[in-house]
């Protein structure tokens, strides 16, 4: 156990079972989906609004999500219906269902523009020529084929694992309000993981709904997709993090969408930014010699990764090479097959 590991407190140390919603503050539902990859659940909030709740994420989109849902919302739920879903970013486990959820529901759905809007670009990939783009990408950064053809498959899988959204909704922004059961909701955004991920906060009850931005246990992946091969999502995130330390009480109960709810946020930020300092001078020490950004990913992750796992361990390795290049800390020069390699600067 990491040493800020054990300055958390977990004020609900055991998970409800799936599809079962459990109180983990007055007023606000946790219900826990199981999704099928090796990060295995996602959470799932429900926040008393009047005389319904809002729903914040829903679950990938599959068979066995959706028999949840239909429980809960004849069980649980039956007789205060849903009033609004509010997705947090464009991932498949928080907005899979978001376009189901709506219909069934009757209500509207609530989110960042960047977040409605990549979820729509990402549901096109399986159709969109720039899919041969993206295999360029990937062969020119040093995956081999067999890598590249899983990852593709990962990124056309998209589609299959959300639903169609609706053609409007709501858009928040940074500095929004939402006021749900008379509580006041402070809108944070942050980027790294997705975009314009969406944050809640209740300042006045110290309730942080943290979505993926902030987990105990592991750090969100932060990774450089092919759409921008050559951004900064690591400086974002790690931006994000600041910002979050000057605004977020360290006493809040936080709310993540994966492991535990948690107490001690500041002990949790400051792993996470040195978690990412230490993992910049790995990336480092790898490259003694000029190398591809493929090149580096089996020497910072030894253990067998599958392809699902590959494809978070290259864009996440990619991320910190990218955060060096820009910051000096690196430097790239195509080798003699006209690819670019990077070595310390």
């Amino acid at each position: 156990m990491s040493a800020a590991l054990a300055e958390l407190e977990f004020p609900a140390p055991v998970a409800p079972d799936p599809g079962t919603p459990v109180t983990v503050a007055p007023g606000i539902l946790w219900l826990r989906l199981a999704l099928p990859f090796p990060l295995d659940h996602v959470n799932i909030y429900l926040i008393e609004d009047g005389a319904g709740w809002a729903i914040l994420d829903s679950g990938i989109n599959d068979a066995r999500s959706r028999a949840w849902w239909e429980s809960v919302l004849s069980g649980p739920l039956a007789g205060r219906r849903p009033t609004r879903l509010i997705v947090t970013h464009f991932h498949p486990d928080h907005v899979g269902l978001a376009g189901w959820l709506a219909e069934r529901c009757d209500i509207e759905l609530i989110m960042p523009r960047t977040e409605y809007l990549t979820t729509q670009l990402h549901r096109r990939w399986a159709e969109a020529p720039e899919i041969e783009a993206h295999r360029a990408f990937y062969a020119a950064s040093g995956l081999d084929a067999a890598a590249s053809a899983a990852m593709l498959e990962r990124d056309i899988g998209y589609r299959w694992l959300t639903t169609d959204l609706p053609p409007s909704f709501r858009r928040i922004a940074a500095g929004d309000v939402l006021t749900l059961g008379g509580r006041r909701f402070e809108v944070l955004t942050g980027g790294g993981h997705a975009p314009e991920l969406a944050m809640l906060l209740c300042r006045d009850e110290r309730i942080f709904l943290a979505a993926d931005q902030v987990l105990a246990k592991i750090s969100p992946n932060v990774s450089v997709w092919p759409q921008e091969p050559d951004g900064d999502p690591l400086g974002e995130f790690l931006a994000s993090l600041a910002s979050l330390r000057a605004t977020v009480p360290d006493d809040a109960l936080v709310l993540p969408a994966h492991n535990l709810p948690f107490r001690n946020l500041q002990a949790r930020l400051d792993e996470l930014i040195a978690h990412h300092g230490q993992r910049c001078e790995a990336v480092a020490a790898a490259c003694a010699q000029p190398l591809l950004p493929a090149e580096i990913v089996p020497k910072l992750f030894r253990r067998s990764l599958d392809a699902h796992q590959t494809s978070f361990a290259f864009g996440e390795t990619l991320a910190h090479v990218n955060y060096m290049l820009r910051r000096g800390r690196m430097t790239a020069a195509p080798g003699a097959d006209g690819r670019m390699r990077v070595r310390p600067a």
